[in-house]
C-alpha cells in the first residue's frame, strides 16, 4: 500500500514540475520586473490584509491570471498594472514569485 501512495505522490510532484516548466519564465528577469509589483504585494510577495499574497503561487496559474487580467477576461484593477507587460514579462514574473516562500 505504501508504494501506491508513493507513486501517487510522485505523479503529483511531476505534474507540478511540468506546470512550472511549461510556464517558461525566467525568474531572474522576473525579479528585475517585480519592483512595481512589490509596491502593493510587498517585497516578499506575501501581500497584506488588502492585497493578496502571490509568493509561492504556481507559475502557470499565476501567468494565466496575469494574462486574464490583461485581456479583460477577469475584471480587476490589476488590468492597469499588466497593461504594458509582454507575455514573456508575465511568464517571468510568475516564475519569480513561484520561487518565493508562500504563506
Amino acid at each position: 500500500m505504501l508504494s501506491k501512495k508513493l507513486l501517487v505522490a510522485l505523479i503529483f510532484v511531476l505534474m507540478l514540475a511540468a506546470g512550472s516548466v511549461q510556464a517558461g519564465g525566467d525568474a531572474a528577469n522576473g525579479m528585475a520586473l517585480s519592483t512595481d509589483c512589490a509596491d502593493c504585494h510587498g517585497a516578499d510577495g506575501l501581500g497584506d490584509e488588502d492585497v493578496p499574497g502571490i509568493a509561492g503561487m504556481d507559475a502557470a496559474v499565476q501567468a494565466k491570471m496575469l494574462a486574464d487580467f490583461q485581456s479583460g477576461a477577469v475584471e480587476s484593477e490589476m488590468a492597469d498594472y499588466v497593461e504594458g507587460l509582454s507575455e514573456q514579462d508575465m511568464l517571468d514574473l510568475a516564475a519569480y514569485y513561484a520561487t518565493l516562500p508562500g504563506n
